[in-house]
């Protein structure tokens, strides 16, 4: 026997060994995958008997907090448990897809040695080429076969863990809460009389020593864009943000830029919407929604809808008086029936957006409309029925003359600005995200002006004029309804499930640090020189140091929170959802200012003007004041 052909036998017997080694991998690998899924169908990973006997005990002894804090760390273990879960069936997959690989690699080059040995006769090489056929036609097709079945049970397991993950929430979202509507009559315009608007005072200007952005002149639509793409080259864009209009109001959800930042000052602390104390007026709102007013001059806005009717309410913000109703219907493109809605989110979750000149609202089945700020229609258009199983709820909001709209759902996740003036496409940026509820948020971060969104998988930055991706950093997960906050050159984002993560953004954006204690599946934080306040839906609060990410203190409340905090003259005002809003100073300890009641539940953040508080109930928007 020669040298070579014993190099031969040592080589087919090293390729046999391996395709050996990789089968049985392989077949391990597909065993595992199986029994996770048989194991998924016969244990729910999220209501244990563990954690729900915890629960009735607590809700027999509310003031028990060890056994509080025993359900939190549960809860923990559960999280980390169903993603860890997540990560071994994707794993399990990859690792299956290798191993068949290899296997295949092996088995071709232990049968390509085999043609090298010494030479045989005729039949009985036809016999093995016959046989070595019919073996790799079968190893194919069981390889295939194999491949097949790992990844319909990896992804079944995959949907199966989602699957129960989504319909727990919906049970626990849906006992928490039952959507109502009002039977007050449409409200037609009132007559064509206009109130006047309000002057900003010098005072306020004074304040936050801005300048007011020069007037554009009047130029073709093309010229704007010319000048848009202009300003994004340059990188510096010379006005402010937001600007002092925008802070003499409050023009969108959570304020200008959506921030959760109010600028104005002596706000009221203490009311009772039974005995009517500091309640300056209080008036129904014709169809229930979760959308939280808006406000500019003298005019507050609403939005309500049901599964027939959409309508935008402007309010005299004075008295109360219900100015006109603008009704969504006749829009191109409109679907004939509504999409399904859960209770807590409904048909009307986003809230409107203004400029001063016109109002824009978005309702559950895509219609967008504009109106001016007398009722009239400028413009209407149907999006698209957004594919998402809760209900749409991202809000509106405005940067110069563009709308600015996050569209997440199941496919085709987008976000565009539209003109103002005739909602016209500026610019679209498709988006390789899962569905989201959050909305966008607006900063100008060193002379960049950013439109920041949160949606599983990641936290991305779009130019505000152009669309342009600016970074983009893998970091969150779940299905994400909290919006940022933003602080110091600093983002922060958490979702329930997730984590807490503060990003450094930029071209080289990276994650400062991270915290698993308190998450929100609703609420969104509020950021305020180095401090950060974390609301949770079930009822904690935290503040952490903005930049080293530790907790400066803790509290437990009553009842739970949908509403985002806000931050008004160095105070957080947080609505939970019995109608009791928590006062408590804006500091690296919890001192409690005032728990003032509405008299009725709220799910919505409130707005503020000209030392007042405005506060849309389940049933009424009331009106504070001294």
């Amino acid at each position: 026997m020669t040298n070579k052909f014993k190099i031969n036998r040592t080589n087919l017997s090293l390729w046999k060994g391996i395709a050996m080694v990789a089968g049985t991998f392989s077949f391990i690998i597909c065993m595992l995958v199986l029994v996770n899924y048989i194991q998924i169908n016969r244990i729910d990973p999220v209501n244990t008997e563990v954690i729900n006997s915890l629960v009735d005990r607590l809700n027999d002894n509310p003031n028990d907090d060890q056994l509080r804090e025993q359900i939190r760390e549960m809860d923990l273990l559960v999280r980390k448990a169903y993603f860890t879960n997540q990560w071994q069936v994707k794993a399990g997959g990859y690792l299956f897809l290798f191993g068949i690989i290899v296997t295949a690699i092996a088995l071709q080059l232990f049968y390509a040695g085999k043609r090298q040995l010494p030479q045989i006769s005729e039949e009985e090489e036809e016999n093995i080429i016959l046989f070595r056929e019919k073996a790799r036609k079968w190893i194919v097709v069981g390889g295939f076969g194999m491949v097949g079945i790992t990844m319909i049970f990896a992804f079944l397991t995959h949907k199966e863990l989602g699957n129960q993950f989504t319909e727990a929430a919906k049970i626990a979202k849906a006992e928490k809460t039952e959507n109502t509507q009002s039977d007050v009559p449409v409200v037609e315009v009132v007559g064509k009389e206009e109130i006047a608007e309000p002057v900003v005072e010098e005072k306020v200007a004074e304040e936050f020593k801005e300048e007011t952005p020069k007037e554009e002149t009047l130029v073709s639509v093309a010229k704007k864009e010319e000048v848009a793409v202009e300003k994004a080259k340059t990188n510096s864009y010379k006005g402010t943000y937001p600007t002092k209009e925008m802070m003499a109001n409050f023009p969108s959800f959570r304020g200008p830029g959506g921030n959760a930042i109010a600028y104005q000052k002596n706000i009221p602390n203490e009311w009772d919407g039974a005995s009517g104390k500091n309640i300056l007026w209080k008036q129904p709102v014709p169809i229930h929604a979760y959308n939280s007013p808006v406000i500019w001059g003298n005019k507050l806005f609403l939005s309500g809808a049901n599964a027939t009717s959409r309508e935008v309410y402007c309010y005299d913000r004075n008295n109360g008086k219900l100015l006109w109703t603008a009704k969504a219907d006749q829009i191109p493109g409109s679907p004939a029936n509504p999409p399904e809605v859960t209770p807590d989110t409904g048909h009307a979750a986003s809230t409107v957006t203004t400029d001063g000149k016109s109002v824009f609202a978005v309702f559950s089945n895509g219609d967008l409309i504009a109106v001016d700020m007398s009722g009239k229609r400028q413009w209407a258009k149907n999006l698209g029925v957004p594919d998402n199983h809760y209900g749409h709820s991202s809000s509106l909001i405005v940067f110069e003359d563009k709308l600015i709209v996050q569209y997440d759902q199941k496919k085709n996740s987008k976000v565009m600005a539209l003109s103002t003036s005739n909602g016209e496409e500026i610019w679209k940026t498709v988006r390789k995200v899962r569905v989201s509820w959050s909305s966008p948020v607006i900063v100008n971060n060193g002379g960049q002006v950013e439109v920041i969104l949160a949606a599983d998988p990641c936290i991305a930055s779009y130019d505000a004029y152009t669309g342009k991706e600016l970074w983009k950093i893998d970091c969150i997960t779940g299905e994400v309804g909290p919006s940022v906050a933003y602080a110091n050159g600093i983002v922060f984002a958490l979702n329930e499930y997730a984590s807490l993560v503060a990003i450094k953004p930029g071209e080289k954006s990276e994650i400062l640090w991270e915290a698993y204690d308190y998450l929100s599946d609703v609420p969104s934080p509020v950021a305020y020189n180095d401090l950060l306040f974390v609301v949770t839906s079930y009822g904690a609060v935290a503040c952490y140091n903005a930049k080293a990410g530790e907790i400066l203190w803790e509290k437990e409340f009553d009842a739970g929170f949908y509403a985002s905090p806000i931050l008004a003259d160095g105070k957080i005002y947080l609505m939970d959802r019995k109608g009791v809003m928590h006062i408590f100073k804006a500091e690296k300890e919890y001192v409690e200012l005032a728990t003032s009641s509405l008299g009725e539940k709220s799910d919505a953040s409130p707005a503020f003007a000209d030392g007042r508080v405005y506060i849309r109930g389940e049933k009424n928007l009331y009106c504070i004041g001294k």
